[in-house]
């Protein structure tokens, strides 16, 4: 096979950089399959990892992204033939092994997912992660019983792949939902498209000081955590659910125990990266079916190459991107 083109980042001085370069397979780390990608998608760990703004790779140098779509080139697994179709996502690619922002990738055959039958190649980047995670997390409060009747489910950064995603699949689930989201004015033409009944200025939210306040949400997708965290423990109603993804504005949670012994109220951890490879295949069957966002093209409107990823994960860090950007690699 003649050299391809990668994203590989590399120890420097204290922190990183993040390359262009000219690959082989000789390159990549050990894997049974390898799989000609077609497709990636930018993350906020991309983004970290691309910029150097965070230390998400545990080894250097590292092809950068957390999640590819592709073709099988060659297979040491017989469950897996050349030109079948896959994807994979999380399972430590982009961080502890070479990932997807390359034009080929070698990976260990149980972090494949033969794509299932309703997604494209690019359907499955435009969700990626990013659409993984909130399936999860939707799939995690069903499990512990929460309902449409107990209320609306509040989303904390819906401007962002997973908030975005998280508001049309429960939607699509028949909750009534809420965006609480920074920028109300510029994003409620998108906020609304994507599924938000209602939109909150966070800045105009008061966040109490009590153990527990007013009830107000029947659950809640959180992906910022810190003083917004906090706030939902207080304010989720009766056995009300929160799937706690991301640490935007602080990895630190300041709250009691009382919300969860005198409400009810579940803190639900969501980790997509590791986890039983029957979950990952259901999860993805139902994103390819009956939870399938309606407007995949709303929320992942745009399409880079390679080379612009460093300009768009730059854009991604500082806070300037709607929505979710799909890598073309083929």
């Amino acid at each position: 096979m003649t050299s391809f083109k990668a994203i590989r980042v590399h120890a420097k001085d204290k922190g990183t950089e993040a390359r262009i370069e000219d690959l082989t397979l000789a390159d990549l780390n050990a894997g049974e399959v390898v799989i000609q990608v077609h497709y990636s998608s930018l993350n906020y760990k991309d983004a970290l990892a691309v910029t150097g703004k965070g230390r998400i790779m545990r080894r250097m140098p590292c092809v950068a992204g957390i999640d590819l779509s592709g073709v099988v080139a060659e297979s040491a697994d017989p469950a897996y033939r050349a030109g079948d179709p896959v994807l994979v996502t999380g399972c430590d690619i982009g961080e502890l092994h070479d990932g997807g922002l390359a034009q080929y990738a070698r990976v260990a055959a149980s972090s494949v997912v033969p794509l299932p039958q309703g997604l494209s190649l690019k359907e499955a980047m435009q969700l990626g992660t990013a659409g993984f995670t909130a399936a999860l997390a939707l799939r995690r409060m069903l499990e512990n019983h929460q309902s449409p009747e107990m209320g609306p489910i509040a989303v904390t950064g819906p401007t962002g792949g997973v908030g975005s995603v998280a508001l049309s699949l429960f939607k699509r689930a028949g909750f009534t939902t809420a965006a609480i989201t920074g920028k109300p004015e510029a994003a409620r033409d998108y906020l609304q498209a994507v599924g938000a009944d209602e939109i909150v200025d966070r800045n105009t939210l008061d966040l109490g000081k009590r153990p527990m306040e007013s009830a107000r949400w029947g659950g809640a997708v959180d992906n910022v955590g810190g003083e917004t965290l906090t706030y939902l423990t207080r304010t989720v109603n009766p056995w009300g659910n929160i799937g706690c993804i991301g640490l935007a504005q602080s990895h630190e949670l300041n709250t009691t125990v009382m919300p969860l012994i005198l409400r009810g109220v579940s803190l639900l951890g969501i980790h997509s990266v590791q986890m039983p490879r029957a979950w990952r295949l259901e999860v993805w069957q139902q994103l390819a079916g009956p939870w399938k966002p309606a407007r995949l093209d709303l929320i992942a409107p745009r399409e880079v190459t390679l080379e612009q990823v460093p300009a768009a994960c730059a854009e991604i860090v500082a806070g300037k991107v709607t929505g979710r950007s799909v890598v073309r690699l083929a």
